[in-house]
């Protein structure tokens, strides 16, 4: 029968040692080590990150704006100051009565924290109560002013007519609307 000397006792402690050492170096997985190529390479992560969010804005007691963005990313740095919403947002402002006078759909949005400015790109559509529609492909939403504004090419649809051109500034119930560059007006009435 085999005797164990010290020797061999030293090896095993080693061996084990090594062993433990790669079951702790395998449990930090490749979620962690991406963490650390991300840091690595000097891109920001977000502070924050939700799915399925829900924001109010209210002003003296009132609800102004409800906001619903399917993925959320909060960032909050001395360079950066933004939440962004990568899937898009869907936003409905409300009169002091809680009734929705508008709402407006996009495919992305960003929130600039410092200047309570919301910017909707890509496939933005706004509706108001009246039904007429505007669809172009920025908008934004000063929080400051409680007006919606863009410099890209606007189309607006109404029961009796589609309005075409560049530049827009609005409330945000949008029924108060001008267009900064009419380049075409085309009637539906008979």
């Amino acid at each position: 029968m085999p005797t164990v000397g010290s020797t061999d006792i030293v090896m095993i402690r080693i061996v084990a040692i090594y062993v433990f050492i790669l079951l702790v170096l395998a449990a930090c997985g490749t979620k962690d080590i991406d963490k650390v190529k991300v840091a690595a390479s000097g891109k920001e992560l977000p502070l924050e990150v939700g799915s399925n969010i829900t924001i109010n804005y209210t002003d003296s007691g009132f609800l102004k704006a409800k906001i619903f963005a399917p993925l959320l990313e909060r960032y909050a740095s001395e360079n950066r100051m933004e939440t962004e919403m990568r899937q898009g947002i869907t936003a409905y402002f409300y009169e002091s009565n809680g009734r929705v006078t508008s709402y407006i759909k996009s495919k992305y949005a960003i929130r600039n924290e410092r200047d309570r400015m919301l910017i909707a790109r890509k496939d933005v559509i706004v509706i108001n109560n009246k039904g007429d529609t505007l669809r172009t492909e920025e908008l934004i939403w000063d929080e400051k002013t409680d007006r919606i504004y863009s410099e890209k090419f606007v189309k607006i649809s109404s029961p009796d007519r589609i309005i075409l051109g560049s530049g827009l500034e609005s409330n945000t119930a949008f029924s108060k609307f001008r267009v900064l560059n009419i380049t075409g007006i085309i009637s539906l009435k008979e």
